[in-house]
């Protein structure tokens, strides 16, 4: 019995529709599978990565620990554990691609030819990695040193693998970089065992200098921290219009500068007040206005 064109067509439909419906599943399942598979990737992509920062913070943390007890400069250990640190990172990262099934053979050299191309195009960076590894070298300073380096004045926090961080007199943190800190002069304040303080005192031109640099002397000598040698020196630093100007220049320990240069100053206005010195009168005029 001869099937009709009609029914033979239905049949042809139903084996089509079939074959889409199969397709269909078949696909649904692969693209389960693949992101299945992918976000098991993801998470533990993720989870390797806290644990391989908490393992290089906890590294970092053992090396301060073990050159803690050791007689080596805290400038140099800073300088270690950054590099090692940043090393790890670089390695963890390339484990992570490995993990994602990545070349690392691949990357290792596209990485070495980005570091050129990022080397020509960064050569403020890689100027600055070179300045902390002079400084590193030759130390004209230190960690806790106070220096005037980079246009910027403090106390050294951290010479870092690019930059160095210090903090300025009023508590503000200043990141400075390194090439710039090696291409300029470095003051160290705290490279010498004292330091001078530099003020001045005017004097009415009617005032005998010779008292008030005897009333000076005994009384700046009993301002805490001031050495006694090298004595404090006072003496007539130039003549003007008012009278002469004394240099007044006591001399201290850095971590005491400050406190001496405010007394110093207090000392000056309470000795002339109790002498009764006239007031200069270039300062009069200068009131006047």
């Amino acid at each position: 019995m001869l099937e009709s064109p009609a029914f033979m067509h239905g049949e042809r439909q139903l084996s089509v529709d079939g074959e889409k419906h199969m397709n269909i599943n078949e696909i649904y399942r692969v693209a389960v599978n693949l992101l299945t598979e992918f976000g098991f990737k993801l998470v533990g992509a993720i989870v390797l990565w806290f644990v391989g920062q908490k393992l290089i913070d906890l590294v970092s943390q053992l090396l301060r620990r073990a050159f803690r007890g050791k007689a080596i400069d805290a400038t140099i250990v800073n300088y270690f554990v950054n590099i090692i640190s940043i090393t790890l990172r670089i390695i963890l990262v390339v484990a992570l691609l490995g993990f994602f099934g990545i070349e690392t053979t691949s990357f290792a050299a596209l990485l070495a030819a980005a570091g050129v191309a990022i080397g020509a195009a960064w050569g403020g960076l890689l100027a600055n990695f070179a300045a902390g590894a002079f400084l590193i070298l030759f130390r004209p300073f230190r960690v806790g040193d106070f220096i005037c380096a980079g246009g910027v004045t403090g106390t050294v926090q951290e010479v870092g693998i690019f930059a160095t961080t210090i903090n300025t007199p009023d508590n503000v943190m200043t990141i400075v970089g390194n090439n710039k800190i090696f291409a300029d002069n470095i003051q160290n304040f705290s490279a010498n065992s004292y330091r001078r303080v530099d003020l001045q005192a005017q004097l009415h031109h009617s005032v005998d200098h010779k008292d008030a640099i005897a009333r000076l002397k005994s009384e700046i000598r009993r301002i805490p921290n001031v050495l006694t040698e090298p004595a404090p020196d006072i003496e007539i630093l130039e003549f003007r219009m008012a009278g002469p100007m004394l240099a007044v220049r006591p001399y201290c320990h850095n971590e005491h500068y400050w406190q001496v240069y405010f007394d110093t100053n207090r000392i000056i206005r309470e000795t002339f007040t109790d002498a009764g010195y006239p007031v200069p009168e270039e300062n009069i005029a200068m009131y006047a206005r």
